[in-house]
């Protein structure tokens, strides 16, 4: 068992490495099919997640490419948005006992929402910037940054997925960032998010802390391996067969 989460682990770090889709998409509901209760799946992801992303901070930390201000104003809604998620479902569960179902109903729906923002970013990024909402201030769009961090924020602390991903689209087309200070800001404010649901999540007793160990011994290396060989390989074609599979298991989880 151990064995083949690391097998997993190095898999899905090298598919991440080498095409930058967020690993939580492909982890999820793969752990989730091989047998582990979503509630399990969702909360160990989370503080694998948190721990993978530490590591991205810091560097970014250190190359002054994390934009602080974005970062809180998407904070400010996201975090207390993903504690009300965690929230309402531990209500669900004492009160209607099916908190695993719609868990694995958000995740299927979530997963397609996921892979469509890949898409998106992979064949439609020329088209869609650059536009008028990039060149008002971050000031100015202080009500909408908070409300997209509500409601992808909701999202994670309900399914661990799109900490990543649908923040990293909003900021794309919504925000004047460098490449470098996207990344780095979408890290930061990713980890922040993940660990404070993650610990919730924790806390309530659904994290499985050998599997997470496990996870991070095949993740490290493959992400190391992915990210070397990314500037060799065209990423494009590779994203797309990655959104493919994403949307599979998202129909997959729904049926």
């Amino acid at each position: 068992m151990s064995i083949g989460i690391a097998v997993m682990g190095l898999i899905v770090g090298f598919l991440v490495g080498l095409t930058g889709v967020g690993g939580a998409a492909l982890l999820t509901p793969i752990l989730i099919m091989t047998g582990i209760h979503p509630t399990i799946a969702v909360g160990t992801d989370l503080l694998y997640n948190s721990i993978t992303k530490l590591f991205g901070v810091i560097q970014h930390w250190k190359q002054k490419t994390i934009n602080f201000k974005l970062m809180k104003y998407l904070a400010m809604g996201s975090i207390p948005s993903a504690v009300a998620a965690i929230g309402i479902l531990h209500l669900f569960e004492s009160v209607y006992h099916n908190q695993e179902k719609i868990i694995q109903h958000a995740l299927g729906y979530v997963l397609v929402l996921v892979a469509i923002a890949i898409l998106i970013r992979t064949f439609f990024d020329k088209k869609i910037r650059p536009n008028r909402w990039q060149l008002k201030q971050i000031e100015e769009k202080r009500g909408l940054t908070i409300g997209i961090g509500a409601i992808f924020g909701f999202i994670v602390g309900l399914t661990s997925i799109g900490s990543g991903s649908l923040f990293a689209l909003a900021m794309l087309y919504l925000y004047r960032l460098s490449a470098s200070e996207l990344v780095g800001t979408d890290i930061a404010h990713a980890f922040l998010l993940v660990t404070v649901a993650g610990l919730l999540h924790a806390n309530a007793g659904s994290v499985n802390y050998v599997l997470v160990g496990n996870l991070l011994i095949g993740s490290i290396p493959g992400v190391l391996m992915g990210s070397t060989l990314s500037a060799k390989v065209p990423t494009k074609p590779l994203r797309a067969v990655v959104a493919a599979i994403v949307i599979f298991s998202g129909i997959k989880l729904i049926g």
